[in-house]
């Protein structure tokens, strides 16, 4: 049974992000795993730094006492994560999600996302956590260095869950775009909803063959395509084409070049994903192992 993947920090994203999360089950006949990371230097109060601001003359009672308040801290974080772990799980039941897993694990969120993602189908995190910088800023913290590093396509889930009908796709012919309109014609994922293929710049006749070639692709699948060639700069004309068509699903390439590069490269990933007004599904060219 394939398994969907997905992180919770158990901030305000993480019901949307279990609605999506529980969508894609239900269209890839998936489970879906849970992970909770406990990132040792997040845990670890400020306090635990004030046996050097003391020096070595600090008294073994305090040096006790602040070993004590380090694991009652370790103690609550667990505890905390448990009832996250806890609440996704009657949330995904509720959903109509009967096989599903929750794990809690040490360490950072990026090298246990690393370690499990090879055996997922699908990777579902949240737009934003808590504050990056603060404790347990998980998602919104490393959302773009998720992006990049990883392997299988990622949805990025918005704040506010919408049933997904009909979906956007941004070609640019990059080979991330090209894995995208691969994913969309080969996987029950998206059969059946309405598809939208934009493409953004110059209008010669080269980019013209190439959207041909994509929409009869899409149109062997059995999608029926409404295909656009727009001009202008990508980032705007793409995030207003998502919110004009009310489209549910914008799908796309994580790098891509010419045009589309401008906003997906480096840290404008995370601005156009937080910006969009519908959730993400990305796919960059990495060859998957």
């Amino acid at each position: 049974m394939p398994i969907i993947l997905t992180s919770t920090d158990g901030s305000i994203y993480a019901p949307s992000v279990y609605k999506n999360a529980a969508w894609a089950a239900k269209r890839l006949s998936a489970s879906i795993e849970v992970l909770h990371v406990l990132d040792h230097h997040r845990e670890h109060s400020p306090m635990t730094d004030l046996t050097g601001a003391i020096g070595l003359d600090a008294t073994a009672e305090l040096t006790e006492e602040l070993t004590k308040l380090e694991e009652a801290q370790g103690r609550v974080a667990r505890l905390k994560g448990q009832a996250i772990l806890e609440d996704a799980r009657r949330q995904l039941v509720d959903a109509g999600i009967t096989n599903v897993t929750t794990t809690q694990r040490h360490g950072t969120l990026l090298e246990t996302l690393e370690e499990f993602e090879p055996r997922a189908e699908l990777v579902v995190v949240g737009k934003g956590g808590v504050p990056a910088g603060s404790p347990n800023s998980s998602l919104g913290g490393h959302l773009e260095e998720l992006v990049r590093i990883s392997i299988r396509p990622v949805l990025v889930a918005k704040r506010v869950f919408k049933p997904i009908k009909k979906f956007l796709i941004a070609f640019d012919n990059s080979p991330s775009a090209r894995k995208a309109v691969d994913f969309a014609v080969s996987s029950p994922l998206l059969k059946g909803l309405d598809c939208s293929l934009v493409m953004v710049g110059r209008n010669d006749a080269p980019h013209e063959a190439t959207l041909n070639k994509v929409q009869a692709q899409l149109k062997d699948a059995e999608f029926n395509v409404i295909v656009k060639r727009l001009p202008g700069s990508a980032a705007v004309v793409i995030a207003k084409e998502v919110k004009d068509t009310d489209a549910d699903l914008l799908v796309m390439g994580a790098y891509g070049h010419s045009h589309i590069r401008e906003f997906i490269v480096g840290s404008t990933t995370t601005k156009l994903v937080r910006s969009c007004s519908a959730p993400v599904l990305m796919f960059q060219s990495k060859l998957q192992h």
